[in-house]
């Protein structure tokens, strides 16, 4: 019990670490994230999150080790989706780009928070009520087939319904006042469009947490494993966005891979008590049918972009 709390304290120091470096010292003044800047670290966050993998595989054991990744891919190959929100979201507001990781940065971190609380619910919600796991099963083969006969949709952020609550109790500004998410005008606080984006990528994050976390939740019930392969794939999720944001368009065919593995975690839940699928096999399809979809998105080009 006293190595667990050590390796809790641990790796919560070194979240806080990393989180303090990234605004404190490489991004402390507001600027452009380069494609190049954003790809060096999107290889540095990978690279920490396999090594991290492999001292699990050496002190906790190759099926620990397995999990881990396991889990890591998964949330990685659903937290895609959220760029092309993000993307979205940032487009109707207008972000200066300069702007866009200092709110990434932040609604990160109430990411992570939210993370957490759902993991320990999630966790402590099947070893308590073994039977809601087959509820989750259900709504992420549910949530699958939704998607793949989900049409992309314009957001208009004005009727989102937390947008709408905040406005009641705060003004908000026309206009971005630099990267403040508050000023003053008149004696009288006001926030700015960028915290209501702020809003939005968290309530964003809050939705596909309700997809993603129940998917880890089918391949481990560890809620360290769990955590941690979250952590790393959000912490990253800043640098792949900058780095995917121009080229997410190509991949058309990963929605339908990403509606795949909903199903395919959902129904490996939905059997759990009858046939356990190894850990193994759980990886080798999850990655079979990321390689496929993206293979076809790229030999199979929408029109538009083979005239463009």
């Amino acid at each position: 019990m006293v190595v667990d709390i050590y390796i809790w304290i641990g790796f919560l120091a070194f979240v806080l670490i990393m989180l303090a470096l990234d605004l404190g010292v490489f991004h402390r003044k507001s600027h452009e994230v380069k494609i190049k800047d954003a790809l060096i670290w999107t290889a540095i966050w990978i690279f920490m999150a396999m090594l991290f993998n492999y001292g699990i595989y050496v002190f906790m054991g190759e099926v620990k080790a397995l999990e881990f990744l396991t889990g890591y891919v998964i949330e990685k190959s659903l937290s895609v989706d959220n760029l092309f929100v993000f993307i979205m979201i940032f487009t109707y507001f207008n972000v200066n780009p300069k702007y866009q990781h200092k709110i990434l940065f932040w609604g990160i971190l109430g990411a992570l928070i939210m993370r957490a609380i759902f993991i320990f619910a999630g966790v402590a919600l099947i070893t308590k009520f073994h039977w809601i796991i087959y509820i989750f099963g259900g709504f992420l083969v549910f949530t699958g087939i939704k998607m793949l006969f989900h049409k992309d949709e314009i957001i208009e952020p004005d009727k989102n319904p937390l947008v709408r609550l905040f406005k009641k109790f705060m003004p908000v500004t026309t206009e971005e006042k630099g990267d403040k998410f508050f000023v003053k005008i008149d004696g009288k606080t006001f926030a700015t469009p960028l915290f209501v984006v702020l809003l939005l990528v968290e309530f964003t994050d809050l939705i596909f947490a309700v997809d993603s976390i129940p998917a880890i939740l089918a391949i481990t019930n560890d809620t360290f494993i769990i955590f941690t392969s979250n952590v790393f794939a959000i912490l990253g999720l800043r640098a792949l966005y900058f780095a995917l944001a121009g080229i997410t368009q190509y991949f058309h065919y990963l929605k339908y891979g990403l509606s795949a593995i909903l199903v395919f975690v959902g129904v490996k839940m939905l059997v759990v008590d009858f046939y356990k699928v190894p850990i193994v096999y759980s990886l080798s399809t999850i990655l079979g049918i990321l390689i496929i979809s993206v293979v076809f998105s790229l030999l199979f080009p929408k029109n538009e972009q083979i005239n463009s």
